[in-house]
């Protein structure tokens, strides 16, 4: 009972904790406790469930209890989601006051039970006063507990809440003070960001330096103090924290305590109440003391206690306080964060301004010197070091300000407050941090600045030093070029640098030219991005708008939200109704379970009445003992008479039992009539969820019947759709009508003048002009369609989104409510089977019972039995000794029998532990059962729950879905008013065009007979239409192709949701007849499996949808995709053609010829080398000889000198020589280097070039295209123009031949007027009247005339008057014809207008045609689309339904064929149940039978045993003492068979009346037991709701109260279902009558078709008879569409041209890539080759070095050699020899006067005068022979006289010995004749051609030998000197076979190729070399 109590107290505690579940809770500990009681009730009852049905009732046990797990989950998951929703809308304030008036309510509670408590102490104490006794401290204890019991639940509320007052309030306090320094701080940001905003548009001031110094500074110190203040703040905060804690856990551990002293004295109490009386007694005088002190002492407590109450709700109120101030404080915070990080932003921006400002200052410091540099070096360091400091600020200000949006969702205030206080802290380190880096970037930037002007100044005077620099460094370069010039004598190169330098300037002037074009081509493409850029802005104008579309649509979103929230509030309601039948079914389960309680007293009843038998069965045992001893005593009829009375005695009290147990039957029944009325109750319950069901499905049918209304709507809105479009047909027919007019005027206008061409030509311009805004209109709007279809697409996806989550909520619907029928089924199986349950234990007990009282029977049997015994020892004690045998007998027989009975005892008393252990078990199933029942119950009413749940939201998405429905409409229709209106200007644009064509046409025509207009004019025109024409087809078939996307997806979706709505009225209709009709229970498995069927199949629906959508979604992106890769593939394409073509251009240009001059420079390099080392071979072996004979030959003596030092002197040259090409070896490699890297720049030149000339090529051949198109159009306009001349040749002649009738007319009239007068007067009026007549006709009339003058002169007077008459009538007929003519002219007029007219009207007519004809094939097309589609859908539905119905058919023969199982199995139950009641009865008979056949045995047995012994007597001789007990145990045996007959008469007797009393008896005991109980339980939950009425009343109260309002909400809720109902109905009925209407409107609409077919029909043959009628516009026509015609196949063959150009360049590629790779291949091997040149060059270098070696040491022999030749020379000076001097003498005199100088001179170097000598003995002698003669012959020692030497000749003494003697021997051998010239000196040597010039005088061989030996030498570069100055190469032309034979004098040119050596000079650049190779 005590921990029974503190159960209810803690359910009690959490019920007042709670908001709203107070009775719930109580309810719940109720049924708890009747369970506990139920649980101590049953242990008495047995049962002998088998094994096998037991089983089967656990494993359908597990099953539910598995499936209760599976919907508890589900059933906590809903409600989650509801408390979750509910807990949004319900605020944590209304907890907190819930709370404090549950205390209050406690309060109360506690305090009445005080006074109680008291009261009852006050009765004691009074009563106690006169006893003593030991009872010392318990009502003391019971009076402190009383209270105690408040308490408790006093802190439990408010454990949870971790704050104190005090604490909260500080908090708020710090809180106040740290927003009001976040707004301290705020304003100084606004401060500094106003600061840096001046300091960006100042730039860089002193002032702002100082400011930003300033500024970091303050940012310092503020950085400083916040963390201070953030530290100093933390730590009081968790001082205080710390504080608070202990406070609070000493408090609750106090309070704990205290509860559980008052709850332990409140227990002792209650105890003492309950034993009353005895209590008081035992009372002490000291005892009512102690209690009087405890009653003070609980006093004080309670004042306390009060006190404590007061000061928590102080605290409370203070917490709540705070809450608010909190939460503002968080909003504040917050705000302050937004702040925080748009100055974070605003810095990021300032630090990235300060980068670019620094990047722009980078390179002027670059300019500087190295000190400026390393200067600069370090703030930009500095600048990019604190730039990354800002970044890191800033991302860990962004993670703080995370962390504090994750931190301000806590729910303890006092964390938040410190991490919000704490994140301030930093965020105020962070600014300060941030400050400061402002202020030293601000730094930075100030130092960069005055850096900046230090530069600039510096890089003025930079400049000017530069300039200086430059000047000076020119000066140097010229006077080192001048030193270089003076040095190496060199002039002639400078005149090569100023034609190289005009190359270079050609070069340059054409890399200018380059650079042009090359920024002309950027200008283009700066335009082109421009334009892009313009179009990107228009785009972005256009996502504006989208943007503020959306915007719209999210506006509509949130009304939609609204209506949402409206709907949650009614599923509220819903939810409160819903509550309220919880609350009835909760009744209902107390209802039955007080039934269960009324079942268990009747069953202690039956038990009572068990014992009742009992009793009787002890009265009959005494009855036979006074019967035995009435034998012993009395005769046998006495007897007989005492046994008739008892069994009448007997039989009254049966019949009395019988009665009673009637009664007990009467009120189980009358219980069991309750217990049916309440089921029934329920049952009705149920149907009333059945028909909410209904209803809503209903609701589901009328809303399917709303949306096929606004299909039909939408079909109308279709058909007024369709007038609009036949409205705006009509439109373009007037308009085409005005077209006309204008053709006409334009006609009229022809025959005006140039000027007026000219202004319809500048009208047609600005027509264009407009056309063109027109069709960018039209692109926009095109634009915005596609927008507007994405935009539909997307409402459309969503609504299809929408429609799958409505699907899959029927479905859940459908679930539920199968899951709902399934329980309901299995809880009538479980009830079923419970009471077959009952049944079974109920027939236990009766067998049971039967063998209790068969026990009892026998233990009174036993005892009777027993005195028996003891009477007949006492009457053998008293007897004589003759009776002793017998009394022998009797007690053995007896002993046996006892023996037997204990047996039995035993026996039955293991049954009956047997059965007691049955039935413990039994009713721990029933038990558990019954907790299953409850579960399932409570299941059931959660799904009912759910169920109206499921209902409220279906009715929500419906309504939102209509809604979703016709604002689709609406997009729906606003798409197809545009379509139509785009629809209507594109046509009336076509129109328009074609006609402007047209006029254009005609005005060219007109135009190009004057020639005003001009080609370019016309050209841009014509293509101006194509343009627009190609347009304006493109934007035609965009609008169609739009317009059927959006026709079909609207229709298809239409049709689908019709269908889909349409299923589900069929679904319903179905399923209302089923819940209708009586075999429900029936066919809710079928309709179960149906279900699940239909849930499959609409699963594998969706899942296929899904997967349709999710293909479509993925072939999307692949398009997309493949579309991004072609587009890639083009590019690459694009990229590889022009590579393609670089390469092959640059093969083309450079590769072939630079590999082959390479490798023919590179083979002429290594023949002149190998000529060069044959020459030195040569030079050596020439060498030899002369050394050879210089030893041998004595014959040359005097000239040996000379000769040696002209060999050192080549020897010298030689060494020279060498270097030189060793030099210029080195020089070509570089130079090749040089070239390399030359013509790889080259290359790249041309790459460029080859591209702009591949781009100029196409823009050319795109510019001849357009000519030749152009040219084409011109000369079809001069075609036409001819065409319109015959024309208007055929209208002149037309009209000279009218002129023509007219004359014929008007001399027809003249003939038939008579002849003139001769009288001047008539003269006169005839010659006035016939001035308009021809010449002839009036003289033809005039000769008539005169004849008949002469003839009637007589008639002069008569005639006179009739000519008079005739004149008048003349001039009257004049006037006619005049008139007629003029009317004439008027009629052709009027009918050349009329046929204009005509002709104009057909064209509108035909045009009008052509659009109908166009319409109608549009119409036709979309209507066989859309039929194909219906057709499709509905066999797709056909083929649904068909396997539906198998499926549905399939599952009908599964259930039959299980029913038919079911009922068999069923059947074979009951028969082994009877079978099983017969084999028990049978098996009773049998223990019956076999009891008295044992019995028997025993009785026959003992008899032996007596009969032994009486012969073993009578052996001994007693046999009359035999005799005597013979007789005496005849007598006995015969008493003992009567008395065995009866007893087993009375047995079967008693143990058939047993039977048929048993069942009565157990029910009636079972229904007294659960009464008993019943009432105890009643008793004791009466006290219990005594003690709680109290607190319950107010909630009660309040209940009622919601209650009341729920019930009208319920009523209101009610009348709207009904009105719901009603104008559903009434909408289906529209619906019905729509659809019908709808079918009349498909049949108007098909009739229509036929019309309009048959309207074309008719409209084509009007247009066959007005083609007859009009040739000469079909002429038009026909000239009009061979333009067409002509530009079409023009345009054809333009892209067929295309085509095979591109075929072609793909061929040209591939032939190319052949030809490239043939070309790699050449390359390689050239590469190859020229390997092997280098290899060779390599050997022959290491020849030359060899024959340098053999040179070295051959000059180490001309050494010797020399020293030798000194030593002859010293020794053979002042020799001379006779023979040479002759020869000389002689040639001197041979030679001519002008050449004899030079032979003195050669004289005098032989005999060793010197130069300067020589010159002054020439200028002295210049032509007198004697004075020579005697200066010679005077001076021996002087050497021979010599001519003077040429210019050309300066250095011939510096020439070699070889050269001098040659030119001797020429001179000796040809002194007159010149040589021929030679084709090696043909070639002019890179000489100047004055030069040339002046050699003309001398004589040839000179000449030549001197320019081949050292004519060149003073411009010849050192490294590159002639061969032919060592050995000469050519064989002079005097020379024959009778020449020297001297191997020095042996000419090369026979055997070996000559090689002019080149003059390179240093400042050359080695492609000028090269270049000169080449040319060579």
């Amino acid at each position: 009972m005590s921990s029974w109590l503190g159960g209810l107290g803690s359910g009690l505690g959490q019920s007042l904790g709670q908001v709203g579940g107070s009775l719930a809770s109580l309810t719940g500990q109720i049924s708890n406790f009747t369970k506990d009681m139920l649980m101590e009730g049953t242990e008495e009852v047995e049962a002998d469930l088998p094994n096998a049905r037991r089983k089967e009732v656990e494993a359908i046990h597990t099953i539910l209890r598995s499936e209760n797990e599976r919907l508890k989950k589900l059933c906590a998951d809903l409600e989650e989601k509801h408390e979750a929703s509910e807990l949004q809308i319900k605020q944590q304030s209304l907890n907190y006051r819930h709370q404090l008036q549950q205390k209050e309510v406690e309060i109360s509670h506690l305090k009445a039970r005080q006074i109680a408590l008291q009261d009852q102490l006050l009765k004691l104490q009074s009563a106690a006063q006169s006893v003593n006794s030991g009872a010392g401290g318990v009502p003391a204890t019971t009076a402190s507990s009383s209270f105690g019991y408040g308490l408790s639940h006093h802190a439990s509320g408010f454990h949870d809440d971790d704050m104190d007052f005090g604490d909260i309030i500080s908090s708020q306090r710090e809180i106040n003070r740290l927003s009001n320094e976040v707004s301290r701080l705020e304003s100084e940001v606004g401060h500094w960001r106003h600061i840096a905003q001046t300091s960006k548009a100042q730039g860089s001031d002193s002032a702002d330096q100082s400011e930003i110094c300033k500024l970091q500074n303050i940012i310092k110190e503020l950085k400083q103090n916040r963390s201070q203040e953030i530290d100093n703040h933390q730590h009081e905060m968790s001082v205080l924290q710390n504080a608070h804690q202990q406070k609070l856990a000493e408090i609750t551990r106090r309070h704990r305590e205290e509860l559980s002293d008052y709850e332990d004295r409140i227990e002792e109490l209650e105890n003492l109440l309950q034993q009353g009386g005895p209590g008081i007694a035992v009372t002490d005088h000291s005892k009512t003391q102690e209690m009087q002190k405890t009653v003070q002492v609980l006093q004080a407590e309670k004042v306390e206690s009060t006190k404590k109450i007061e000061e928590l709700e102080n605290k409370i109120k203070d917490i709540s306080k705070k809450l608010s101030s909190a939460e503002n404080d968080r909003d504040v915070l917050r705000r302050e964060q937004e702040r925080l990080n748009v100055e974070n932003r605003q810095i990021l921006e300032e630090c990235e301004s300060l980068k670019l400002e620094c990047s722009k200052l980078q390179p002027y410091s670059a300019k500087q010197s190295d000190t400026m540099t390393e200067k600069e070096r370090i703030p930009q360091s500095l600048s990019v070091e604190e730039v990354f400091r800002l970044q890191q600020a800033l991302s860990d200000a962004e993670n703080e300000i995370k962390r504090l949006s994750n931190l301000n969702q806590d729910n303890n205030l006092a964390e938040d407050n410190l991490k919000l206080k704490m994140h301030v802290q930093i965020l105020e380190k962070e600014n300060s941090l941030l400050n400061q880096e402002k202020e030293e970037l601000h730094m930075s930037l100030s130092k960069l600045n005055n850096e900046y002007e230090v530069v600039k100044s510096t890089a003025a005077k930079d400049v000017d030093l530069d300039s200086e620099l430059c000047g000076l460094r020119r000066n140097l370069e010229a006077k080192e070029q001048e030193l270089n010039q003076s040095i190496t004598e060199k002039e002639i190169l400078i005149a090569e640098l100023e034609e190289l330098d005009k190359q270079n300037q050609e070069a340059t002037k054409h890399m200018i030219l380059i650079k042009d074009q090359l920024s002309k081509q950027q200008n283009e493409g700066d335009n082109i991005i421009s334009k892009l850029k313009k179009d990107l802005n228009d785009e972005k104008t256009r996502v504006h708008q989208l943007e503020d579309d959306k915007m719209n649509i999210t506006r509509e979103l949130d009304v939609q939200k609204e209506k949402l929230i409206q709907s949650e509030l009614v599923l509220n309601d819903l939810h409160l109704s819903k509550q309220k039948l919880e609350d009835k079914v909760d009744d209902l389960v107390d209802q039955l379970n007080k039934s269960h309680t009324q079942n268990l007293s009747i069953q202690k009843e039956n038990f009572e009445l068990q014992e009742h038998i009992k009793q009787k069965e002890e009265e009959l045992s005494r009855v036979r003992d006074e019967l035995s001893q009435s034998l012993n005593q009395d005769s046998d009829s006495n007897f007989k008479d005492n046994l008739l009375k008892e069994r009448e005695a007997e039989v009254r009290n049966l019949k009395q039992n019988l009665s009673e147990i009637e009664r007990l039957n009467e009120n189980l029944k009358k219980v069991a009539f309750d217990l049916k009325v309440e089921n029934e109750k329920l049952n009705l319950a149920c149907e009333d969820v059945k028909h909410q069901l209904e209803e809503s499905l209903a609701g589901n049918s009328l809303i399917a019947v709303e949306k096929n209304a606004i299909v039909e709507a939408l079909k109308l809105e279709k058909e007024q759709l369709e007038a609009e479009l036949c409205q705006a047909e009509k439109r373009l027919l007037e308009e085409a009508s005005k077209y006309e007019q204008t053709i006409e005027e334009l006609s009229h206008a022809r025959h005006s003048s140039t000027s007026a061409l000219q202004l319809d030509h500048e009208h047609l311009i600005k027509l264009n002009q407009e056309k063109d805004f027109e069709i960018t209109e039209l692109k926009k709007n095109i634009e915005q369609m596609a927008t507007d279809h994405k935009e539909t697409k997307r409402i459309l996806s969503s609504s299809l989104e929408e429609q799958k989550q409505l699907t899959q909520l029927v479905n859940e619907k459908e679930s539920f409510i199968e899951k709902l029928k399934e329980r309901s089924s299995e809880l009538q199986e479980e009830l079923n089977k419970y009471t077959q349950a009952l049944r079974k234990n109920e027939i236990l007990r009766q067998t049971i019972e039967e063998k209790d009282r068969s026990l009892g029977s026998m233990k009174e049997e036993n005892s009777h039995l027993k005195e028996e015994l003891e009477r007949l020892r006492e009457q053998q004690s008293r007897a004589a000794p003759v009776a002793e045998p017998k009394t022998l007998d009797s007690i053995t027989e007896l002993e046996s029998e006892v023996n037997q009975l204990n047996v039995i005892k035993d026996n039955l008393e293991e049954e009956i532990k047997h059965h007691q252990k049955i039935i413990e078990d039994q009713n721990q199933s029933k038990i558990q059962l019954l907790q299953s029942l409850q579960e399932q119950k409570k299941e059931m009413d959660e799904f009912r729950y759910q169920h109206e749940q499921m209902n409220t939201t279906h009715t929500q998405l419906f309504l939102e879905k209509d809604e979703q429905i016709k604002n689709l409409q609406k997009t729906i229709e606003q798409i197809k008013t545009q379509l139509h209106e785009e629809r209507s200007d594109v046509q009336t644009e076509n129109s328009d065009i074609f006609q402007e064509t047209k006029v254009r046409g005609l005005n060219i025509e007109n135009g190009s007979e004057k020639h005003d207009l001009s080609k370019a004019e016309t050209e841009r025109l014509v293509k101006g239409i194509k343009e627009r024409e190609l347009e304006i087809k493109l934007l035609n078939e965009k609008n169609i192709s739009l317009t059927k996307q959006i026709d079909q997806l609207s229709k298809d979706e239409v049709g689908k949701l019709t269908q889909i709505i349409q299923q589900k009225d069929l679904e319903i209709q179905a399923l209302h007849a089923r819940i209708s009709s009586t075999s429900y229970p029936q066919d809710v498995v079928y309709l179960q499996q149906q279900l699940q069927a239909y849930a499959m199949e609409r699963e594998q629906v969706l899942a296929v949808l899904s997967e349709k959508t999710r293909e479509n979604s993925h072939l999307k992106t692949e398009y997309h995709k493949m579309m991004d890769i072609v587009a890639a593939k083009e590019a690459a394409l694009n990229k590889l053609q022009d590579e393609n073509k670089k390469l092959f251009t640059r093969f083309e240009s450079s590769g072939q010829d630079m590999f082959r001059e390479t490798i023919q420079n590179l083979s002429r390099i290594i023949r002149e080398k190998d000529i060069e080392i044959d020459a030195l071979s040569q030079k050596c072996q020439t060498l030899l000889t002369v050394l050879q004979a210089s030893n041998s030959g004595n014959e040359v003596g005097g000239v040996n000198s000379n000769q040696f030092e002209e060999l050192l002197q080549e020897r010298d040259k030689l060494k020279q020589q060498v270097k030189k090409m060793e030099e210029w070896k080195q020089q070509v490699m570089t130079t090749v280097q040089n070239m390399q890297h030359e013509s790889a720049q080259l290359q790249e030149e041309l790459h460029q070039l080859q591209a702009q000339v591949l781009v100029d090529s196409s823009n050319s051949s795109k510019l001849q295209v357009d000519y030749t198109g152009l040219i084409r159009s011109y000369e079809q306009n001069e075609t036409k123009l001819k065409n319109f001349g015959q024309e208007l040749a055929q209208v002149q002649h037309s009209i000279g031949q009218l002129c023509n009738t007219k004359d014929l007319l008007l001399g027809k009239l003249d003939s038939i007027s008579p002849q003139l007068s001769p009288e001047p007067s008539t003269a006169s009026q005839t010659a006035e009247s016939l001035r308009i007549i021809k010449s002839d006709v009036s003289s033809e009339s005039s000769k008539q005339e005169i004849e008949e003058l002469r003839r009637s002169l007589q008639e002069k007077d008569a005639t006179i008057r009739t000519l008079q008459e005739n004149n008048h009538r003349l001039s009257d007929s004049i006037a006619a014809s005049s008139e007629l003519e003029r009317k004439e002219h008027e009629q052709i007029d009027s009918e050349i207008k009329l046929l204009k007219e005509k002709q104009e009207s057909l064209q509108k007519s035909l045009k009008e045609k052509d659009l109908l004809i166009k319409a109608k094939s549009d119409q036709l097309l979309s209507l066989n689309e859309n039929f194909t589609n219906k057709v499709n859908e509905n066999e797709l539905l056909r083929q649904a339904v068909t396997n539906l119905k198998e499926r549905t058919l399939i599952l009908e023969m599964d259930i039959c064929k299980l029913k038919g199982e079911n009922e068999k199995i069923i059947e074979t139950s009951r028969g082994k149940e009877t079978e099983y009641q017969a084999l028990q009865e049978t098996n009773m008979k049998f223990s019956m039978m076999l009891r008295e056949k044992e019995f028997e045995c025993h009785s026959l047995k003992e008899k032996a045993l007596a009969f032994e012994q009486l012969l073993k007597e009578k052996e001994q001789g007693k046999t009359g003492e035999l005799n005597q007990l013979l007789n005496a145990v005849k007598s006995m045996q015969e008493k003992t068979v009567m008395f065995q007959q009866e007893r087993d008469q009375v047995m079967l007797a008693l143990k058939q009346k047993q039977m048929e009393n048993t069942a009565v008896q157990n029910e009636v005991q079972h229904l007294r037991d659960k009464e008993l109980r019943l009432n105890q339980e009643l008793e004791r939950l009466r006290n219990h709701l005594l003690e709680s009425e109290d607190s319950y009343t107010r909630e009660a109260l309040a209940a009622e109260d919601r209650e009341a309002k729920l019930r009208k909400k319920v009523t209101i809720l009610e009348e709207k279902l009904v009105s719901s109902s009603s104008a559903m109905e009434n909408a289906s009925h529209q619906a019905n009558l729509q659809v019908e209407s709808l079918q009349e409107q498909l049949n108007v609409v098909s009739k229509q078709r036929d019309e309009t077919t048959l309207q074309l029909s008719l409209s084509q043959e009007q247009v066959k008879q007005y083609a007859l009628s009009l040739s000469n516009l079909q002429m038009v026509l026909e000239h009009f569409q061979q333009e067409e015609k002509a530009m079409y196949s023009a345009e054809l063959e333009k892209h067929k041209q295309l085509v095979a150009e591109w075929k072609k360049k793909a061929e040209n590629l591939e032939g190319k890539l052949v030809s490239l790779q043939e070309r790699l291949d050449e390359a390689n091997a050239a590469l190859d080759s020229a390997s092997r040149l280098t290899e060779q060059l390599d050997l022959k270098e290491e020849q030359i070095e060899e024959l340098k070696k053999q040179n070295e040491l051959q000059q180490e022999m001309l050494d010797d050699v020399q020293k030798k030749l000194m030593n002859l020379v010293n020794s053979t000076e002042g020799k001379v020899d006779k023979v040479l001097m002759r020869n000389l003498f002689t040639g001197h005199f041979h030679t001519p006067k002008h050449q004899r100088h030079e032979v003195l001179r050669l004289m005098g170097s032989i005999l060793g005068i010197k130069k300067e000598e020589m010159d002054q003995l020439l200028t002295e002698d210049q032509g007198g022979v004697a004075r020579w003669m005697t200066g010679w012959l005077g001076g021996g020692s002087k050497s021979v006289p010599s001519t003077p030497l040429r210019p050309s000749q300066q250095s011939l003494l510096n020439s070699s010995f070889s050269e001098l003697f040659v030119k001797f021997l020429e001179t000796e051998s040809h002194p007159s004749v010149p040589p021929p010239k030679l084709s090696v000196h043909d070639m002019k040597p890179l000489d100047s051609p004055g030069r040339r010039k002046l050699d003309t005088s001398t004589p040839e061989s000179f000449k030549d030998t001197a320019e081949s030996r050292a004519g060149r030498r003073t411009d010849v570069n050192p490294f590159l000197a002639p061969r032919s100055a060592a050995v000469p190469l050519i064989n002079p032309a005097g020379l024959g076979p009778g020449g020297p034979g001297h191997l020095l004098l042996k000419p090369i040119s026979d055997v070996l190729p000559t090689f002019t050596p080149l003059p390179v000079s240093p400042d050359n650049s080695a492609g000028v070399v090269l270049k000169d190779l080449l040319k060579q």
